[in-house]
């Protein structure tokens, strides 16, 4: 009996507005290009209960820990429901962030601080890191006018100035203590070359010979 090689799981990253998303579309389309079965899914949310916690979290004014939790309750329901299974079926999971993004924003943005975080990622995925994370990285004042165009902010994205400077200082600093997992992408580009970049770094994933595993201790 054959078995089924375990998928890869690639996440991305960067402060509102620096067009991450737009390019997640892009990456799963390449992928299934490329033949590979791709689970597309989002944080917070990708399940049925993480989406109703989604709501809240990006609608409801709570303590500081009340959101970090909530944000690992979402994150927990969607390993266990949704992330986990998909990679041992054989699929490739994309997921429009994850917990470097806790790092980021509740860590750094609302300066919770390293500490609380790690001992909840410890706790909820104790070993698993992605195979690649793709951060996307624009001046501040790019990121704020793309938001400012296109819909009602959220309660993440109407914060000043000052938290999403503590918020990509934080990715960044995140990005130079694990750079062989982080890749940073200049997202102030022309589109054509932030995804000639991109296709680099997939390809390489896709590799046979690629020794990227799903389960990475963390740094």
């Amino acid at each position: 009996m054959t078995q089924t090689r375990r998928g890869r799981f690639i996440t991305l990253e960067g402060v509102d507005g620096a067009g991450k998303s737009t390019h997640a579309r892009w990456l799963v389309d390449a992928l299934r290009e490329r033949g590979l079965a791709t689970l597309a899914t989002r944080e917070p949310g990708g399940t049925a209960l993480g989406e109703q916690l989604r709501h809240l979290l990006l609608t409801q004014s709570m303590h500081l820990k009340t959101e970090t939790l909530l944000m690992f309750a979402a994150r927990c329901e969607h390993l266990h429901a949704v992330i986990l299974p998909a990679l041992e079926r054989g699929q490739w999971v994309v997921c429009d962030r994850f917990t470097d993004a806790t790092y980021a924003y509740q860590g750094g943005g609302r300066g919770l601080g390293h500490a609380a975080v790690a001992s909840l990622e410890q706790w909820v995925h104790p070993g698993l890191q992605p195979d690649l994370t793709l951060l996307f990285d624009v001046p501040l004042a790019v990121a704020r006018e793309r938001l400012a165009t296109g819909h009602e902010p959220d309660r993440f994205e109407r914060e000043g100035v000052s938290f999403f400077e503590r918020t990509r200082a934080a990715y960044l600093e995140r990005a130079a203590a694990d750079p062989a997992r982080i890749r940073v992408v200049d997202a102030t580009r022309d589109m054509a070359l932030v995804r000639a970049d991109l296709l680099q770094w997939l390809d390489t994933l896709v590799r046979p010979d690629a020794t990227f595993s799903s389960v990475r201790r963390n740094p």
